[in-house]
């Protein structure tokens, strides 16, 4: 959980602040040295992230809404996945855009009114196949693990 994963950052010297800040890569990898060491193991998950640096469709936590049910899933360190609990109220979502300041257009106004018509509780997530190859095979770049590598000098295969 988030507030587990500030105490360990401030035991390995990190300054926190008010502990709902995104974390940085350092700070990342830290945490992957961590469960490594206690724990023995590549993978971790990273749960309860702080509402604040999620998207607007970030479910909130209903016990404390200055957290989301959200996740991210890390091997060594390195995040491979990212997920959350969607937010299916309409209410709550126009109240969240609000507190983040996004003006609702047409299109936020469609995706808003499609919930009014009835949508269950649903979730989704998105895994980083490439970085999983990379890091499970241990390249030194991510792009070896890609069929066709994106950078700023190449953007066709």
């Amino acid at each position: 959980h988030w507030p587990e994963a500030m105490e360990i950052l401030r035991g390995e010297g990190f300054d926190m602040g008010d502990e709902l800040g995104d974390l940085t890569g350092a700070q990342e990898l830290a945490l992957g040295a961590v469960v490594k060491e206690k724990y023995g193991t590549d993978f971790f998950m990273l749960d309860k992230y702080p509402s604040d640096i999620r998207p607007f469709y970030t479910m909130p936590d209903p016990a404390d809404d200055r957290f989301s049910n959200s996740y991210d899933m890390f091997i060594r360190g390195q995040e491979i996945c990212s997920g959350a609990q969607r937010c299916h109220d309409p209410e709550l979502v126009t109240k969240i855009l609000d507190n983040k300041g996004i003006e609702i257009g047409d299109g936020l106004k469609t995706y808003i009114e499609s919930f009014r018509h009835g949508v269950s509780p649903h979730a989704g997530a998105g895994i980083g196949l490439e970085r999983v190859v990379f890091l499970y095979l241990g390249l030194d770049n991510v792009r070896k693990a890609s069929m066709f590598p994106r950078d700023p000098n190449r953007c066709t295969p």
